[in-house]
């Protein structure tokens, strides 16, 4: 697995929208606070063009989109921050050369829509990516914890992340650009088919299960390959998912086991969903469990991970080790 380089101050970063750009004033101003932050910690921010469009739920064109991508990448920045999530990412990825990119590691960081574009350093090119908050995350006027443990991993120092005692429920508008996260529900990690405490570990591998099912089958499925290449190691899948149902979400994770992806698995971490419904009265760990308890491997619910914030930066591709206990959890990552 490539580490790209870490950021340290005077360097610059670049933030692009591969899937939705900043849509109002708010968001303005909450990219501007974000830049600032990271000024203040020695690192200028560039964003290419169209950061700050979005129309139809894109920022552009896929054409454009994936244009704005390499010039960024291409550029002298030690990292490219995704500046919103969305939809339609996907629609970029044919025009990306990715092969010429992955000449030139560099941090890719994102989440939700943009799990195409990590997922796919990692799994095919072996370059280490960031699944973590988009830019505008560090607009917060006073950095919650799980933002400055995702700093402190950009600059390359070694962190042991512990499951929050609250998390955020409910989508909550900004009013200012400059709030914090309202955390009003307690977080509880449970590990749904073990009693006691379980630590497991292997290779990161995950992100978006809705974004995950667009690319198995596709041309950039090369998972069954990746986990034979790790197979020493273990594939540690951390998942969360978005908008997808009971059944959506069982028929997904079937597709995913057939297809392969689910060999050398040494366990499973699942984060908090974003808008799950239960269907034939079955609860969200039946569903897992309906598809996933024939690995024999652990499976933890509740994580810090994903669209629920806080969220822990997990980095795609490196060494990992998830543990659960009493309803709290951690994560140590090693960077081999």
């Amino acid at each position: 697995m490539i580490y790209p380089d870490f950021i340290r101050r005077g360097d610059t970063v670049y933030v692009t929208a591969p899937s939705n750009g900043n849509a109002d004033e708010i968001d303005f101003i909450r990219l501007d606070r974000a830049k600032a932050a990271l000024r203040e910690r020695g690192v200028e921010t560039l964003e290419t063009p169209d950061v700050r469009k979005s129309e139809k739920g894109r920022s552009s064109d896929a054409k454009q989109r994936a244009d704005e991508f390499t010039e960024a990448w291409l550029s002298g920045a030690k990292a490219v921050f995704a500046a919103k999530g969305g939809d339609f990412l996907m629609e970029m990825l044919t025009f990306v050369p990715f092969g010429e990119l992955c000449r030139r590691p560099k941090w890719f960081q994102g989440f939700s829509d943009n799990t195409s574009i990590g997922f796919i350093l990692s799994t095919c090119y072996d370059i280490a990516s960031l699944y973590g908050d988009n830019f505008n995350t560090f607009a917060m006027e006073e950095w919650h914890k799980s933002v400055i443990d995702n700093w402190r991993i950009l600059s390359g120092e070694t962190v042991t992340q512990y499951s929050f005692d609250k998390y955020q429920d409910e989508w909550v508008q900004s009013e200012t650009g400059k709030e914090g996260y309202v955390l009003d529900t307690p977080v509880k990690w449970k590990c749904i088919n073990e009693s006691g405490g379980v630590s497991v570990a292997g290779r990161l591998t995950g992100g978006c299960l809705d974004v995950l099912l667009n690319l198995a089958g596709t041309k950039y499925d090369h998972v069954k390959e990746y986990v034979k290449r790790y197979r020493r190691d273990g594939i540690l899948w951390f998942i969360e998912s978005f908008s997808l149902g009971g059944a959506d979400i069982e028929r997904g994770l079937w597709q995913l086991g057939e297809a392969g992806w689910f060999e050398n698995v040494k366990g499973f971490v699942f984060g908090r969903p974003a808008f799950f419904t239960p269907e034939y009265d079955t609860t969200y760990d039946e569903a897992l469990m309906n598809q996933l308890g024939k690995y024999n491997v652990p499976i933890i619910t509740g994580a810090d991970i994903g669209h629920k914030p806080p969220q822990f930066t997990v980095v795609n591709g490196a060494y990992g080790i998830f543990s659960c206990m009493d309803g709290k959890g951690s994560l140590d990552m090693k960077f081999v």
